[in-house]
């Protein structure tokens, strides 16, 4: 049986990181799944705009929204500077993907950030996991020279240590507290599936989860930064699990710093 997946992305991307991130797309293995696109082209930047329209010629099942948005987005080899009305764009974009997918017959909608390149099985292998939500792993230095985390915690706003009921980071001994996140990022590194509280930028969602009505609207109590800790605070609260698969890791191109191992990145899971 055909597994029909809608994959969606939001895209104000420079235009050497955009090419490589639609190559990934077109290498996915397609082994009983059914892929269509909806694109939202933010781009300021006309050479990425034409990598889009380039890739719609190319395949038939294409959709490029536009945006009536012309907010600046600053990236440079330290970080990325996000604002409240960026971070709000973001989820505004991502919801309006969410209502085209639920008027067609999708299975899956696979969100996907555009500076993330995938292996080429990840589709076939996330849906095998049958999971309502997951996400496929990737690693980001955040800072230059910091260690790389991966886009998955298990509460709060980024908390990567497990923690009891009666726990708080500030309870535990400075060693226990390295200690147990150093057990999270091991865990992190095997081959696996595994529940976390806060996941994104790489995740197959089921359709039963956004007809239940998971999206990424504020939730006005809470004030998480970032529009995925209130999708996830929502997928939680309305019974959905949120996994991570750490068997086919994907490659997050950061910073300009990172295209050679984006290049080979492409070249080794080719």
């Amino acid at each position: 049986m055909t597994v029909k997946i809608l994959i969606g992305s939001p895209i104000h991307q420079k235009p050497d990181i955009l090419a490589l991130f639609l190559q990934s797309l077109q290498r996915l293995n397609t082994d009983k799944l059914q892929l269509s696109y909806v694109f939202i082209d933010d781009n300021t930047d006309e050479a990425s705009r034409d990598l889009l329209k380039e890739f719609a010629q190319q395949n038939t099942n294409v959709t490029v929204l536009p945006s009536t948005h012309q907010d600046v987005y600053v990236t440079n080899d330290y970080t990325h500077q996000w604002t409240y009305d960026l971070v709000w764009k973001v989820a505004n974009f991502k919801n309006a993907m969410i209502q085209y997918f639920l008027a067609r017959d999708d299975d899956y909608l696979f969100f996907v950030d555009s500076d993330i390149l995938v292996d080429p099985h990840t589709l076939t292998h996330l849906v095998s996991t049958k999971k309502d939500v997951i996400s496929e792993i990737f690693w980001t230095k955040w800072t230059p020279g910091s260690v790389a985390l991966p886009q998955v915690w298990y509460s709060d706003l980024y908390t990567q240590i497990k923690l009891a009921p009666n726990e708080s980071i500030a309870s535990l001994p400075a060693e226990e507290a390295a200690n147990r996140h150093q057990a999270f990022l091991d865990e992190m590194k095997t081959p696996g599936v595994y529940e976390v509280g806060g996941l994104g930028a790489c995740t197959l969602i089921k359709r039963n989860v956004l007809e239940a009505g998971v999206n990424f609207s504020k939730i006005p109590n809470v004030s998480f930064w970032g529009e995925d800790r209130h999708f996830c605070i929502r997928a939680h609260v309305l019974g959905f699990p949120l996994h991570v698969d750490t068997h086919l890791p994907a490659y997050h191109i950061y910073r300009s710093s990172d295209m050679a191992g984006a290049l080979q990145f492409l070249k080794d899971s080719e």
